[in-house]
């Protein structure tokens, strides 16, 4: 069962986002993410705390918002949030891009006692764009509202070769129902996608692939166990199953406590400030 919600639906060709949605293509990102991320994938900051661009590490906080250099370069963009979304909470604006790419299966807000509450809404995407909570694949359109589900196991991937860019918003207070304003209905239902389930070759073949798993490579191999995630029915934490299944095929303990650990980071346990080190 999808635990993730469509919140609501913007009218989202009201806005002319074309020029500002290119400025955000141009724009660089420092790769603070990339532990969990394989391909094109990137964070981009709206407004924060700070105010200042490169202050991109997700933390929770308490005071206004300030806008950042892009996100006085996106004036319709900001409109947008808040024209329809209340502000009192809101703590940060960002948006992912994400171009054939894959994030690894996680958990937000481990870092934290307390979770937010995380929206997302695309401002350009494809049909090749996908999230995934737990083992249920879904499609956010554009203009969807969607409350993510961020405490389960979850990821997302696109194959486009043009970066989906989504809005994603961090309010405080979880648990209390955001009030949109200017909303449109919604007149489709929500996709899910049901893919077929693996076979054992299929399976043989990615574990198996753990025998030429090194040191060097190992950050980059754990790709295919993501995307078949993607591919066949199964729960977003079986590609770190299948990972450290293939890990243990390499002969090499230090592989496997990699393997292993990063399963702890992604899903279980992370410290504020920890980072991973492949």
């Amino acid at each position: 069962m999808l635990k993730s919600q469509r919140l609501a639906v913007l009218p989202i060709d009201s806005y002319d986002l074309d020029e500002e949605l290119a400025l955000v293509d141009r724009h660089e990102y420092g790769g603070q993410y990339d532990v969990f991320t394989f391909g094109s994938w990137s964070s981009h900051v709206l407004a924060n705390a700070s105010g200042a661009e490169s202050d991109v590490t997700f933390r929770p906080h308490e005071g206004t918002l300030a806008l950042t250099e892009l996100g006085e370069q996106l004036p319709n963009i900001m409109t947008l949030v808040t024209t329809h979304f209340p502000l009192e909470r809101l703590q940060w604006v960002r948006i992912f891009a994400l171009r054939e790419g894959i994030i690894a299966p996680h958990v937000d807000f481990l870092e934290w006692a307390k979770p937010g509450l995380r929206v997302q809404v695309p401002l350009r995407t494809s049909e090749e764009s996908l999230h995934s909570e737990n083992d249920t694949l879904y499609h956010i359109r554009r203009g969807e509202v969607w409350k993510i589900h961020s405490t389960d196991p979850h990821s997302a991937r696109s194959t486009s070769a043009q970066a989906r860019l989504s809005l994603c918003l961090d309010f405080s207070d979880e648990d209390v129902p955001l009030d949109i304003r200017g909303t449109v209905p919604a007149t489709r239902e929500v996709r899910v996608v049901e893919p077929p389930e693996p076979s054992d070759a299929e399976l043989e073949e990615l574990i198996a692939s753990g025998e030429t798993f090194t040191a060097q490579n190992l950050h980059a191999r754990f790709r295919p166990f993501a995307e078949l995630h993607f591919e066949r029915k199964a729960h977003a934490t079986a590609a770190f199953d299948w990972f450290l299944q293939a890990a243990r095929r390499s002969g090499d303990e230090d592989l496997v406590a990699k393997a292993q650990a990063f399963r702890t980071y992604c899903i279980e346990k992370r410290a504020e400030d920890e980072e991973f080190v492949w």
